[in-house]
């Protein structure tokens, strides 16, 4: 009995695909949001595994081989210091496995693996950026065009990277870990929680004071 219930328990969380600087991997997906007249809107991005950066992104109202180019060619241009192809994880969905996209990974400006298959992660980082894009900003408003998409999109993309910080890197963002530019960022965050940490003691012990101290008759 003891052996079946060992045997039984889950299994740890399987600890996915870690860059050790930035454009060393990336990821690629497609996500269909449905508008309000029952159309879709196609979103392709490509996030860096390292920063969490969304490197490039593009709305599309069809689903087409073009939009997956476009979004690699715009992350690859916007970096003129690549330190060697970066490795795209990609499924392997037609729009990422095709002439198209075979020629730009034969020209040798990027390596691409498929995800579960010739690896066996998942591409669940930027699965899980789908969800906070969508949770956080889409589904609270009514999508009724591929243009508010992209609206929408466009501010979220720019939150992200730039002003929320991130719970991994301990209270930098995509863009200071991407651009190497928030080292002092932890260290500051902690010295300012030491600070208010040491002012809510000085409340507490003022107000324990308060409390004990004898009432005029």
């Amino acid at each position: 009995m003891q052996n079946v219930l060992r045997d039984s328990s889950p299994e740890k969380p399987r600890v996915g695909i870690r860059a050790i600087k930035p454009d060393e991997t990336w990821h690629i997906d497609t996500t269909v949001i449905r508008l309000v007249d029952s159309t879709k809107a196609y979103l392709h991005a490509v996030i860096d595994n390292y920063s969490r950066r969304i490197l490039s992104w593009h709305v599309a109202s069809r689903l087409e081989t073009a939009s997956t180019v476009t979004v690699l060619l715009e992350a690859i241009n916007s970096r003129a210091d690549l330190d060697g192809p970066p490795t795209v994880m990609t499924d392997g969905g037609g729009e990422n496995v095709n002439g198209k996209v075979d020629e730009l990974i034969n020209s040798g400006l990027m390596k691409r693996v498929l995800a579960m298959t010739d690896i066996r992660f998942s591409n669940s980082m930027i699965e899980a950026w789908w969800r906070a894009l969508k949770h956080q900003r889409l589904f609270l408003h009514t999508l009724d065009s591929a243009d508010q998409v992209r609206k929408l999109v466009e501010f979220y993309v720019e939150e992200h990277n730039a002003r929320l910080p991130h719970s991994a890197f301990r209270g930098q963002t995509p863009d200071e870990m991407y651009f190497g530019l928030g080292d002092g960022v932890p260290g500051e965050l902690e010295a300012a929680r030491a600070v208010a940490r040491q002012k809510r003691l000085e409340i507490n012990r003022a107000l324990a004071c308060q409390i004990c101290e004898p009432q005029p008759a």
